[in-house]
């Protein structure tokens, strides 16, 4: 009864890991879970969770497969049911899917934060803490893969990357996959990290004085440990393309474009068979791409996850 979850909420303070604070359900098959979490110095931030057919997280002995669908700099844990059909995807009804808060522009890390750490830890929230509450009272089950875009793109190449077994499988659409490929990809990125009046030195230092922590979260540095999983990455040149309005062009694709060429090539030097590329030439920064590539690499995805995808 209440004691039991109150038991369960001491046990999970005592860790210092999260703990759900309230449930919404929002729709059919979606529910918000508000998560108070240690790794963000106690905020509460939302997690969104696409449920399978059958979810019934009160049955301890139901484990399902799970996708995580990581959010682009700019958007939240909505954007993907929101600006996607991803809530309409049959496929996806035998599976969990994960959509976490990852902060405005959060970069799915633990910042430096002038080399005393501490909140906010993304990476920590969502690869610990969360992982955990989900596993263990959500019906997460301990097979996983992980997609994104942008932002959430290097996210889900930095997770698959730094924790080893995780993640079956990893798909970045349109991702910032090596932003230390020139000045134009440091300086983008370092204009993301000042975004919202902050100091961009507090998310990964400085791109000189602290490149060991820049490397650290840089998926082309990352790329030999990105080998063995089968790995997705897609993008668009940023000039205009089929699903863009007359005249629309993207100087950020641009340079994610040559990000992820860069990326790619480096994977196959180091022996990579199960890279899947997309490089579709025309086409901008934005949301109907990343629908059409959430589509064209779920078979990849739900294949690791041995889900067929009918």
């Amino acid at each position: 009864g209440s004691s039991g979850a109150a038991d369960a909420a001491r046990s999970s303070t005592q860790r210092g890991g999260a703990e759900v604070v309230a449930v919404t359900q929002v729709a059919d098959r979606q529910v918000d879970l508000s998560v108070r979490s240690t790794a963000l110095g106690g905020r509460t931030v939302k997690v969104r969770l696409l449920t399978p057919d059958g979810w019934n997280p009160n049955n301890r002995r139901q484990h399902w497969p799970t996708l995580w669908l990581l959010h682009g700099c700019c958007g939240d844990y909505t954007s993907w049911t929101s600006l996607t059909d991803v809530a309409q995807v049959d496929s996806l009804r035998k599976v969990l899917v994960v959509m976490p808060e990852a902060g405005w522009n959060g970069w799915y890390s633990d910042w430096w934060n002038y080399g005393q750490g501490g909140d906010p830890a993304w990476e920590t929230f969502h690869t610990v803490e969360l992982r955990r509450l989900l596993e263990r009272d959500w019906g997460a089950g301990s097979d996983r893969v992980v997609a994104g875009l942008s932002m959430g793109g290097q996210g889900a190449l930095l997770y698959a990357a730094r924790h080893p077994g995780m993640f079956k499988a990893a798909a970045a659409y349109s991702g910032s996959v090596h932003p230390l490929l020139n000045d134009e990809s440091v300086d983008r990125i370092m204009g993301y990290f000042a975004g919202q009046g902050n100091d961009p030195l507090r998310v990964w230092g400085d791109p000189v004085a602290q490149r060991r922590i820049w490397q650290a979260h840089d998926p082309f540095y990352l790329a030999k440990r990105l080998t063995s999983i089968p790995v997705y990455l897609s993008s668009g040149d940023g000039t205009t393309g089929p699903l863009d309005p007359p005249g629309r062009t993207s100087a950020v694709e641009t340079d994610f474009n040559r990000q992820n060429h860069a990326l790619a090539t480096q994977l196959h030097r180091l022996g990579a068979r199960h890279l899947t590329t997309h490089f579709y030439g025309p086409g901008t920064h934005s949301w109907p791409y990343w629908q059409r590539e959430l589509h064209a690499s779920l078979p990849m995805l739900l294949n690791a996850l041995q889900v067929d995808d009918d």
